[in-house]
């Protein structure tokens, strides 16, 4: 082909430069993503945020040679979630109207709630209450508080009905918690026009979607860190809930967008 040996040479020299070249720059970006979303996301989600953020599609076996061979970066795990136990006899059960039916064809028509536990550096306690919407799966409400009582409860669901313009109407499913069931509660759904529906009893799966937010809150950013101040704990966890899970995490419920992306 009269092509001479040294250019054909120096052809391959250079191309591999290039390649090189571009290899080092998708290693930065993921090692940037990877430190952004303070060492949450695994191979498989990186390849999503990579594509979501950057435009830049790689097989999952080259997301996971750069970020776990190669740079070394890893996932952070999940621990094993807290044991609830039964609280005061309930002055109203709902009848369970999801039942496991965890889709909803619209926003705001669908709500989940549930309570979790936060710990300060000193380990003493502190609560969470948060509403997400079966649609897109996105946190409605999420508020913090020293009590874990009914107030909370109210307090959230009045927050999540403040964030959809005063709307109401909606099916809102939890768990048996006292704080669902009292009189303060349920007397407040009533008034608002908001429906209740109750998992059967000792049965987390019947609410899932909230175990998983937990799972996922816990192992992202409460395990990871400490907090030596009620203001900081709080300002964490809001910030996961309405920034990160939100508007930038990738949901598989949501083929891979953040729910504030979905249509």
């Amino acid at each position: 082909m009269k092509v001479y040996p040294n250019a054909y040479y120096n052809y391959k020299k250079h191309r591999k430069n290039a390649q090189q070249k571009s290899k080092a720059s998708i290693l930065k970006v993921i090692e940037k993503q990877y430190h952004d979303a303070d060492g949450v996301p695994g191979y498989r989600m990186m390849k999503t945020l990579l594509i979501n953020n950057e435009k830049i599609d790689l097989s999952v076996q080259t997301v996971r040679k750069y970020m776990n061979v190669e740079l070394g970066l890893k996932s952070v795990t999940r621990k094993s979630k807290y044991v609830y136990y039964k609280g005061p006899e309930a002055y109203e059960i709902a009848e369970n109207i999801i039942n496991r039916e965890f889709t909803a064809e619209a926003r705001n028509t669908k709500w989940c709630v549930d309570f979790t536990y936060l710990f300060l550096a000193n380990h003493s306690k502190r609560y969470n209450c948060t509403i997400i919407d079966l649609y897109d799966r996105r946190v409605v409400a999420s508020v913090n508080g020293r009590h874990i009582n009914a107030q909370l409860a109210i307090d959230t669901l009045t927050k999540a009905i403040e964030r959809c313009d005063g709307k109401t109407g909606m099916i809102l499913h939890s768990d048996r918690g006292s704080q669902f069931t009292s009189k303060g509660f349920t007397e407040f759904c009533k008034n608002h026009g908001v429906t209740q529906s109750m998992s059967r009893p000792g049965c987390p799966y019947d609410n899932a979607p909230m175990e998983r937010y937990y799972n996922t809150l816990k192992a992202e950013l409460i395990n990871l860190r400490t907090f030596s101040t009620e203001e900081l704990l709080y300002q964490k966890v809001n910030a996961y809930a309405y920034g990160w899970y939100n508007n930038k995490r990738p949901h598989s419920f949501n083929n891979g967008l953040p729910p504030a992306k979905v249509a």
